[in-house]
C-alpha cells in the first residue's frame, strides 16, 4: 500500500477543519462570510462523518469541514476520521484543528485508504496526508502497512490462498527482514510428531504444513507467535451449512494477524527473539476426512477425542503451542479465528482474550483502548476445565452442552502451554461485516496493532 502520508508537500496543503454539532457555530464564524454562506446553502451542520468541500472564488479547494460526534456523545468513533480518504478529492491535506485524538485519527487516514484490488481495479485514493507536528508518522505508516497484509491475506479467496501460498507469503516476509523460515509439509508432520496438524489437514489434496519464521537476537527475550492458519474451513464430516461456509476463507485470519504483528515487530526492530510459527491447512471433506469420535495423541502427549471436526482450530494450534512450550517463551501469544461463542457474546468488533498474568492482562487492555483495537478479558475458568474431560481419551476437542464455548477452547489450548513463562490467547473474528471508517468490508487487522505497542513498551 503506498504511503498516505506526505512529508515535503510541494504546495500548501488543503486544511481540514473538524467539527461537531456542539462545535460548528463558533467553527462556522471563523469561516470568511463565502464559506459561511456555501455551507449554509448546503445545509452542513457538522453531522458526523459529513464531509463539506469548501470552494476558492475561482473554484479550487479553500477548505474541507469535517464532522465528528461531540466529545460527550457514547458512540463517538475515533476513527471516523478514516473515511476521508474515500470523500476527497485527490491532493495533499493537513489538519488544521485538532480531532479527538489526532494521533488515532491520523492512524485511521491511513487505514481509511486501504483498498483490495488483486481482482478488480480498487486504486487507492489519490489523497496524502501532511502528518499532524507530534505524531510518529514512521510508526503509524507501519501499522498501516501491517493491517493491509493482514487485510490481503484474509480477502485473497482460499483457491489462491491455501496453505502453500499462505507459507509463500510468510517466507516472503522472512525474506524481507532476514529472518530464517523451515516449513513442515505433508507426511512429514507425522515424522516429526505434529499428528492434530495432520489429522486435521489429511483429506485435502493441498498439503497441511507447519510454517516456522524465526528473527533477532538470540540473547533478547524469546517471544512466540501462534496463529491458526486453516485457510478454508468447510467443518470437515461435521459439515457447516452454506451460510456458515460463506466467509470461511477468513479462517486463516490468525495466521494473517501473527504476519502482521512480526512485521511490524521486525520493521521497529524491537530487542526481541521472535518466533512465528503458523499451523498452514485446510478442513476439507473426504474418504480419509479425520471423523467424529475419532481419538489422536497430541503433541504434549495426552490425547485428544474428536467431539467435532469443526472444532478443528483449537487442534492445530495445539500441535503448535505444544511445539513453542518446549522452548519456554518469556512470552507465548496466539491469535485464531476460533469460536462463534465469542462472537454471540461480544459481537465481530471486541475479541476476548485469555491469560493468568494480571501485569500482561491489564497492559493489554491499556493498549487495545489506546490503539482503538478493542479487547475484552475473558476468564479462564477452572471450574470449567471438566467439561473437557472424555470417557475414552485425555480430553475431548468440543464438549457437549454447548454453553462458554469460548472459554472452554481457551481451557482446552491451556492444556497444551505448560512452560510458558506467560501466555495470551485471543479469540478474534477477523472481519468486519458491514464497512465503518477506517475499518472497509473484509478481512480486519485485530488485537495486532494493541498487542505491538504492548511489545513495543516492553521490548522497544
Amino acid at each position: 500500500m503506498p504511503s498516505p502520508f506526505e512529508t515535503a508537500p510541494s504546495a500548501p496543503a488543503i486544511p481540514i477543519t473538524f467539527a461537531s454539532k456542539t462545535t460548528w457555530d463558533a467553527v462556522a464564524r471563523e469561516l470568511p462570510e463565502q464559506a459561511r454562506q456555501f455551507a449554509l446553502a448546503n445545509d452542513f451542520t457538522a453531522r458526523p462523518g459529513k464531509c463539506l468541500t469548501l470552494p476558492t472564488a475561482d473554484g479550487r479547494i479553500a477548505q474541507v469541514v469535517f464532522g465528528l460526534e461531540d466529545e460527550s456523545s457514547k458512540s463517538r468513533d475515533l476513527f471516523r476520521p478514516g473515511a476521508l480518504p474515500g470523500l476527497l478529492p485527490p491532493g495533499v491535506y493537513r489538519f488544521a484543528n485538532a480531532p479527538h485524538d489526532t494521533r488515532l485519527a491520523t492512524l485511521a487516514f491511513a487505514l481509511g485508504s486501504y483498498r483490495f484490488g488483486r481482482y478488480r481495479k480498487a486504486e487507492t485514493p489519490d489523497v496524502r496526508l501532511v502528518p499532524p507536528d507530534g505524531v510518529d508518522a514512521a510508526d503509524i505508516a507501519r501499522m498501516a502497512e501491517a493491517a493491509a497484509l493482514a487485510r490481503d491475506l484474509i480477502n485473497t479467496p482460499s483457491n489462491d490462498m491455501g496453505p502453500e501460498q499462505l507459507a509463500d507469503a510468510a517466507e516472503a516476509l522472512a525474506e524481507r527482514f532476514g529472518a530464517s523460515f523451515d516449513c513442515i509439509t505433508g507426511c512429514e508432520l507425522l515424522t516429526q510428531n505434529f499428528p492434530l496438524i495432520h489429522a486435521v489437514g489429511m483429506a485435502s489434496p493441498r498439503a497441511p504444513r507447519l510454517i516456522d519464521l524465526r528473527w533477532g537476537d538470540p540473547a533478547h527475550p524469546k517471544i512466540t507467535l501462534v496463529g491458526k492458519g486453516v485457510c478454508f474451513d468447510t467443518g470437515g464430516l461435521d459439515l457447516k451449512p452454506s451460510s456458515g461456509m460463506l466467509i470461511m476463507k477468513k479462517d486463516m485470519g490468525g495466521a494473517a494477524n501473527v504476519l502482521a504483528l512480526a512485521q511490524m515487530v521486525m520493521d521497529a526492530k524491537l530487542k526481541v527473539r521472535l518466533r512465528v510459527l503458523i499451523p498452514a491447512v485446510e478442513n476439507a471433506v473426504a474418504g480419509n476426512a479425520f471423523r467424529p469420535l475419532d481419538v489422536f495423541k497430541s503433541r504434549k502427549g495426552p490425547t485428544v477425542e474428536i467431539g467435532n471436526t469443526d472444532a478443528e482450530g483449537r487442534l492445530v494450534l495445539a500441535d503448535a503451542l505444544a511445539l513453542a512450550d518446549e522452548e519456554k517463551p518469556d512470552l507465548l501469544i496466539d491469535l485464531g479465528t476460533l469460536t462463534g461463542a465469542a462472537r454471540v457474546a461480544l459481537g465481530p468488533d471486541l475479541p476476548p482474550f485469555y491469560t493468568d498474568d494480571e501485569t500482561l492482562a491489564e497492559s493489554v487492555s491499556v493498549h487495545a483502548k489506546r490503539e482503538n483495537d478493542p479487547l475484552w478479558r475473558m476468564p479462564l475458568w477452572p471450574p470449567y476445565d471438566s467439561w473437557l474431560d472424555s470417557k475414552v481419551a485425555d480430553i475431548n476437542n468440543a464438549p457437549s452442552g454447548g454453553f462458554a464455548g469460548s472459554i472452554t477452547c481457551a481451557l482446552f489450548l491451556q492444556r497444551f502451554v505448560t512452560d510458558a513463562r506467560s501466555w495470551l490467547h485471543v479469540d478474534i473474528y477477523g472481519w468486519t461485516p458491514s464497512a465503518k471508517p477506517a475499518r472497509p468490508e473484509g478481512g480486519e487487522c485485530q488485537a495486532a496493532r494493541a498487542i505491538y505497542k504492548l511489545l513495543s513498551e516492553r521490548y522497544g
